[in-house]
């Protein structure tokens, strides 16, 4: 049934409107590592310290915290517009960003316009995921994939550009900007799916609901396990591999393979979360979301062992780590989806994302203190706590009845 105000869907508009939000989420989210990748860069040239490197990283997090709570409590992902809320957010986003370029890179400027860029990702990430839900017939697994594909792949294209932009990293805050700027366009081009449902009115236990209905709080601690380590690794690797590369490369040698095995790493978990969305949907949520994060926590522990080693050798590691880190990120959230109240999906979506984002904060400034203490050779294993939560909190999923309503009945 069509929703009231949604006209039914023309013959290829669900494909055509999801590579359209796809690319619109790609451009978009080039904004979320901009000014990481280029931390190497103002630290050898500017002289940032390691708090503010962190803080470029965590001013971002901290503002998707504080969007995505002001978006939940005010019910706004399932109030508004969705098209017009990411093109608005895309658009703001864009600006602060570009902001960047007019002020002092060591100044505290810099993490207050990552803070606001990090408040308009809560428009663009959640959202973007409940409108590829409007579009879902037994493929959910696949479409959330397919838009988590598009995060991983825009939070790469940064080290890309840092890397063909040379040093000067202002090339790499200009196209990220022009990129967001172009996404905040397109996205009036998406269609709304046929499984779109009408607007709610906000109620605050529609919040509650996500810690107190059982399987949604296993599935939302699962997800804390996976974000522990997600967004921890994506910060660091790049740092991690130029100290690694250094005692093997020639220093420029040694950036620019760290640049290009960071943007490998992290785009592999764009074909990872493809692939890990169409095993979902034919072999079972908690099966996949297991199996990766067994993979991923594996990683975690063996990068530190690699450290030093031939630089092939550690650029392997961190391709499979990168593609296992994310696969399962998307069947989180689908889970979500599909257990909760059908009207109240953008919200959930939102809660999950915004508790996720907030424990990524500790995991983010903890990595460079440990490494500063013990060294790149250890800093890393602190990240596999993550995935054994996870594991434990989706295998109890697995054995509860609601399970039953994942990927059509595929647990």
């Amino acid at each position: 049934m069509v929703p009231v105000g949604i006209r039914p869907p023309a013959p290829g508009a669900k494909w055509r409107s999801l590579a359209l939000l796809a690319a619109a989420e790609v451009l978009a989210l080039t904004l979320w590592f901009s000014a990481t990748a280029v931390v190497p860069s103002l630290t050898r040239d500017v002289g940032i310290d390691r708090l503010q490197a962190s803080l470029y990283t965590s001013a971002v997090q901290t503002g998707f915290v504080l969007g995505t709570l002001a978006s939940a409590v005010l019910g706004l992902a399932d109030r508004l517009d969705a098209r017009r809320f990411f093109a608005a957010s895309a658009g703001i986003a864009a600006v602060a960003n570009a902001a960047i370029l007019l002020v002092d890179p060591a100044s505290w400027a810099v993490p207050a316009l990552r803070l606001v860029t990090g408040a308009c990702m809560a428009g663009i990430y959640p959202v973007g995921m409940k409108l590829a839900a409007t579009w879902a017939d037994r493929d959910l697994g696949f479409l959330v994939g397919l838009l988590v594909g598009a995060l991983t792949l825009g939070s790469a294209s940064p080290h890309l550009f840092n890397a063909l932009g040379g040093v000067d990293w202002r090339f790499t805050i200009a196209a990220t900007s022009l990129a967001a700027l172009a996404a905040a366009l397109l996205v009036n081009l998406v269609a709304v799916g046929p499984r779109a449902a009408a607007p709610r009115r906000f109620e605050a236990k529609a919040i509650r609901a996500a810690w107190t209905d059982p399987a949604l709080r296993l599935a939302n601690l699962g997800y804390l396990g996976h974000m522990w380590e997600l967004y921890a690794m994506w910060a660091w690797i790049v740092v991690f591999l130029e100290a690694s590369f250094a005692r093997t490369l020639p220093p420029g040698d040694a950036t620019m393979w760290a640049r290009l095995g960071t943007f490998a790493a992290i785009a592999a978990g764009a074909a990872g979360s493809l692939a890990g969305g169409l095993f979902a949907d034919r072999w079972g949520r908690t099966t996949l979301t297991i199996g990766a994060l067994a993979v991923s926590g594996s990683c975690c522990l063996a990068a530190g062992f690699l450290f030093g080693a031939p630089p092939w050798m550690l650029m392997v590691l961190c391709v499979v780590w990168g593609a296992s880190v994310v696969a399962d990120s998307a069947q989180f959230s689908a889970s979500i989806a599909e257990l909760s109240d059908p009207g109240r999906v953008g919200t959930m979506l939102t809660v999950q994302t915004c508790a996720g984002f907030l424990l990524t904060l500790a995991s983010i400034h903890l990595v460079p203190w440990l490494a500063a203490g013990i060294g790149w050779s250890q800093a890393f294993a602190v990240l596999a706590i993550g995935p054994v939560v996870g594991i434990w909190a989706m295998a109890r999923l697995r054995a509860r009845p609601e399970a039953v309503r994942l990927a059509g009945g595929r647990r």
